[in-house]
């Protein structure tokens, strides 16, 4: 059942599906099932205060500034050993135990503070990467992979980290026995998908809401949280004015916030890292992840995932990271044109309308985040090993377009991060015999009117996408003209009259599809 496999194991599918607990090695067995052991803090980015996380906190109570979470015992993770590491993330993906079904499986180095039993796992996490096939790679030049995080299961990377902060929010009401708490999040209808489907499976003692801007979500993306029972409130304007009133309700008002200025959020989407390099074997160095920058959450999780794992010694080194935004929605992208560090100043933008809905965000709020966290990723890493790149409309519609022309199932924001992709190595940032990692943050039937839009050409002249007539596509009705008489509901042909209808509609499908008989 184990076979052995260079310095490491290689486990048959069979064992993965009937391995039992006394069945995996003697030097794992302890530490497959984890207790907690964490003491995690609130750790301020600007003044460095440490705050406990006995409160619902989500900026610094001196300065206002945004904060992260620590474990202050990480020591003993590092001690722990690279190698063990490897070896009891690979056998604990076997153990069938629910709460480490999930993002969890990473314990120790996302929320070792919560009992296993306050664990929300609603089958979030381990999305699978799709290679891409040889026509993708000839176009764009490269061995590249799409990561499928539209496979979560409200469709979207954010699962991730509400499935972190849900369950932290699990066991702090239990902690502190609160009966009645209402969770809120603004969204451009991703997040509110996501918020509205985990507070749904606490809604014992939880109120779910999501503040959205009237007319940017998608239909598909406002029926979710719709659909599981949240109060959907819209004001005008874009996302980032619907941050602005959640944080004021955050911080006047006793309300769960769930967007990524919420910690524990971040701490969830670091598992896409660790599953990244799980899955190439921990070996990242020629790694290329390429991500979308919307409010900034997600590119700063991504690095502090590989960093941990760099800590720990379960990575030797670090991937590059490539983050993607749009011309109508840039300012990370402005921000790092600079190139000397010393004159950099963060600018708020006014953003246009965007295909990339989920990312069209002008004042990211996890601006700070990025800034620290890029700082030291290039510094560990003893070399620039994160850029930003602008893509323009028209680039993010066509490799949406052209990726799932090809087998993908890519969002408008995967097709970000393809033409992001393709961005950086016309920029020389990614070379040869690299890998690139897309993330397609989201399942591409949430943006199916943008598809559409496409195909009919009906972009209003603010999106600046005008179709490629090679890309576009349409259905064809087929009505052969030598027939009088058609099935419809309700009246169904017979005999004669539907032997020719057959004989007909078949001959006419043959002549477009350019058929010969056998």
């Amino acid at each position: 059942m184990v076979e052995e496999f260079g310095n490491r194991r290689k486990i048959t599918v069979q064992q993965v599906n009937k391995m039992k607990i006394d069945q995996f090695p003697r030097d794992v067995k302890a530490y497959l099932v984890p207790s907690p052991q964490g003491n995690m803090v609130y750790r301020c980015l600007a003044c460095g205060k440490e705050i406990g996380i006995d409160t619902l906190l989500y900026t610094c109570p001196d300065c206002g500034s945004v904060l992260l979470l620590y474990d202050k015992n990480f020591k003993r993770v590092k001690q722990f050993g690279g190698q063990m590491w490897r070896k009891v993330l690979d056998y604990r993906r076997m153990l069938n135990h629910q709460a480490l079904k999930g993002i969890f499986r990473y314990y120790e180095f996302i929320a070792p503070v919560i009992p296993l039993a306050d664990i929300i796992y609603l089958g979030e996490g381990h999305t699978p990467l799709v290679e891409a096939n040889n026509s993708l790679k000839e176009m764009v030049g490269l061995d590249f992979y799409f990561k499928n995080e539209g496979l979560n299961p409200s469709g979207s990377f954010k699962d991730r980290g509400m499935a972190c902060a849900l369950s932290y929010i699990n066991y702090f009401a239990k902690k502190e026995g609160i009966e009645n708490l209402l969770a809120i999040c603004a969204s451009t209808g991703d997040t509110s998908a996501s918020a509205a489907l985990y507070g749904s499976y606490l809604k014992e003692f939880l109120i779910s809401a999501v503040l959205l801007p009237h007319g940017k979500v998608t239909p598909q993306q406002l029926s979710q949280p719709l659909g599981s029972g949240a109060k959907v409130l819209e004001i005008p304007g874009v996302f980032d004015d619907c941050m602005k009133v959640v944080e004021n309700l955050a911080d006047n008002y006793q309300v769960a916030l769930l967007n990524s200025k919420n910690s524990w959020r971040i701490l969830g989407q670091e598992t896409f890292s660790f599953e990244v390099a799980q899955d190439f074997e921990y070996e990242v160095r020629d790694k290329v992840i390429v991500l979308p920058i919307g409010n900034a959450g997600n590119i700063t999780a991504v690095m502090s995932g590989f960093l941990k794992f760099y800590d720990a010694g379960i990575i030797d080194e670090l991937p590059k990271i490539v983050g993607v935004q749009s011309e109508h929605a840039d300012p990370v992208y402005r921000y790092y044109l600079e190139e000397d560090e010393t004159r950099r100043l963060f600018s708020p933008v006014t953003v246009r309308q965007s295909v990339a809905q989920a990312a069209m965000i002008g004042n990211p709020v996890s601006m700070p985040r990025v800034i620290e966290i890029v700082r030291e990723y290039n510094g560990v890493a003893g070399e620039r090993r994160v850029f930003v790149v602008q893509v323009s409309e028209q680039e993010i519609m066509d490799a949406m377009i052209i990726a799932n022309r090809n087998g993908n199932i890519a969002c408008t924001q995967g097709g970000e991060s393809l033409a992001g992709l393709q961005k950086a190595i016309k920029q020389g940032h990614v070379g040869k015999g690299e890998v690139g990692v897309v993330d397609s943050t989201a399942h591409v039937l949430k943006f199916t009117d943008f598809q559409q839009m496409y195909f009919e050409d009906k972009f209003t002249p603010e999106f600046n996408v005008k179709p490629k007539p090679e890309l576009r596509n349409a259905p064809v009705m087929v009505k052969p003209k030598t027939l009088k008489k058609f099935p419809g509901q309700g009246k169904g042909l017979h005999g004669e009259e539907m032997t020719e209808f057959i004989r007909e509609t078949t001959a006419e499908i043959a002549r477009l599809l350019g058929l010969k008989r056998k």
